[in-house]
């Protein structure tokens, strides 16, 4: 994690990004910049499936692990689909409840987000055709750092049965992204299980060809057509997250278009 990224991958110079103090609130990068630049087509292709073992008598079984819920299916939920429909076990670990996403907001629904927030990923599971064991640990949302080190044990424990962990971005600026894909190496290094990180916020504050991205570590996955379209409906459950929850200020859609155009790519980023 801490070696020094490869030159970027052939590509226009990057056009200069603002510096805020919080990358993730400043203007991102349209999806259009992403699409047009060919080194994300010239990835590695990546058949997860080709990853894990073919033990007679056992499947497989995948950890994934979520900072918040809807993570999982921003970053990788096109490759769940995939590995649910042959028949691989999947475990998924969302560390939070992700009850903090509007903090500012003063609407009804921005007490109860917890609950919300695990009711929209359970309906995105389903239409993502993911028959899942779900593990909720209720570390607090925003403060996954003061728990990383209980969550590496947690995340150990929880890999005790496992062929592959699969985990938010460990340099995805977002600290709860971070830490939880701390906590998930160690533990993944414990259990000799190898990890995969997906990205979120990365697609919004980097750039094509952007050296801080480990561009040497990043595969591709393609998403069938089938896939493709139940990540699309799994999208479009986290309506507290992409619709404001009101009419003022504090009560903005966290994933707005222009966010959620990076997510339905026929194809998902991971870093190995």
């Amino acid at each position: 994690m801490t070696s020094r990224p490869a030159p970027p991958l052939s590509a226009p110079e990057p056009r200069p990004l603002p510096t805020p103090a919080d990358p993730i609130q400043a203007p991102g990068t349209p999806e259009q910049d992403w699409h047009t630049w060919p080194g994300l087509r010239s990835l590695p292709v990546l058949d997860p499936l080709a990853h894990l073992p073919a033990t007679s008598g056992r499947r497989p079984r995948v950890l994934l692990v979520a900072a918040h819920p809807d993570d999982e299916v921003l970053g990788f939920g096109g490759t769940i689909a995939v590995l649910a429909a042959a028949g691989i076990r999947l475990r998924l670990v969302s560390v939070t409840d992700g009850e903090a996403s509007h903090p500012d907001s003063r609407s009804p629904l921005a007490r109860d987000l917890a609950a919300v927030r695990t009711r929209e990923l359970h309906q995105a599971l389903g239409r993502l055709g993911a028959d899942v064991q779900s593990v909720a640990l209720g570390v607090p949302d925003g403060r996954v750092a003061r728990h990383e080190q209980d969550l590496a044990g947690r995340l150990a424990e929880l890999l005790r049965d496992c062929d592959l962990c699969v985990v938010p971005f460990t340099r995805d600026v977002h600290p709860d992204h971070e830490g939880v894909g701390r906590a998930a190496l160690v533990a993944g290094t414990a259990r000799g299980v190898p990890v995969w990180e997906y990205p979120v916020w990365a697609w919004h504050w980097a750039a094509p060809g952007d050296a801080r991205l480990p561009w040497h570590r990043a595969a591709r996955i393609p998403l069938p057509p089938a896939a493709q379209a139940r990540k699309h409906a799994a999208l479009e459950c986290f309506r507290s997250q992409t619709q404001p929850l009101g009419d003022e200020p504090g009560d903005e859609a966290i994933l707005p278009p222009a966010e959620l155009a990076h997510f339905r790519r026929d194809f998902e980023v991971v870093f190995r």
